[in-house]
């Protein structure tokens, strides 16, 4: 667990797939891996089949490519936890902050990472365990709020998910924001459904390029 924590605070991007057909999860991966992003999050879709969550993570861990490191999205049930897991899921994000889903997550020996708006709440996630607390929806939020409640909890490693782009990644990363959740920025819906997949590497590498910049 503690070589996943290095290993996405090292990376800082996780790209996020959601919605997409289970045939062409692997195909996203690869690209995404092509453009030096390794971590993925497969979400759950609470309205749809979970299992379609379980097996893309599968088949993306099938690849057998070691660099790829994979873990669950929108995770808002202990259940849900337990397919992640069974699946190979190496962490789990949630929109929100459970108790109940940390310690299970960290139980099975996953790293944690919830998400919180408020300092209260970013606070009660890390205590109940959270290895990495999720600021969500970061853009909504802004660099000034962020930089304003690292102050007094700066001690507590925080990711930024919603709203982060190219122009404004570096100015999270000066707040004090240890790594990103990034989804449909990098994962263009259009290029999947057109099976163009260069364009998700192309995405993936200005990114990973970026974030190679000294701030």
């Amino acid at each position: 667990m503690n070589n996943v924590l290095s290993y996405i605070r090292e990376n800082r991007i996780i790209a996020i797939i959601r919605g997409a057909e289970v045939d062409k999860v692997t195909e996203i991966a690869k690209a995404l891996a092509e453009g030096g992003v390794y971590c993925i999050e497969v979400t759950f879709n609470q309205s749809g089949r979970p299992e379609d969550t379980a097996e893309s993570i599968r088949r993306i861990i099938a690849l057998g490519d070691e660099r790829i490191c994979v873990g669950a999205g929108t995770v808002l049930t202990a259940q849900q936890v337990t397919m992640a897991k069974d699946a190979g899921a190496e962490y789990i994000i949630s929109p929100n902050t459970n108790p109940e889903v940390i310690r299970l997550t960290k139980q099975l020996g996953m790293v944690s990472i919830p998400g919180a708006f408020t300092p209260s709440e970013i606070v009660a996630a890390y205590d109940a365990g959270a290895d990495i607390v999720k600021l969500f929806p970061a853009g909504n939020l802004g660099t000034a709020y962020i930089k304003a409640i690292r102050a007094p909890i700066n001690h507590i490693p925080l990711s930024a998910v919603g709203g982060v782009s190219l122009d404004n990644i570096l100015d999270f990363r000066k707040a004090g924001i240890e790594c990103f959740g990034i989804g449909s920025n990098i994962i263009d819906k259009k290029a999947v459904e057109a099976g163009d997949y260069r364009v998700i590497t192309e995405k993936a590498r200005a990114y990973t390029e970026k974030l190679k910049v000294e701030v």
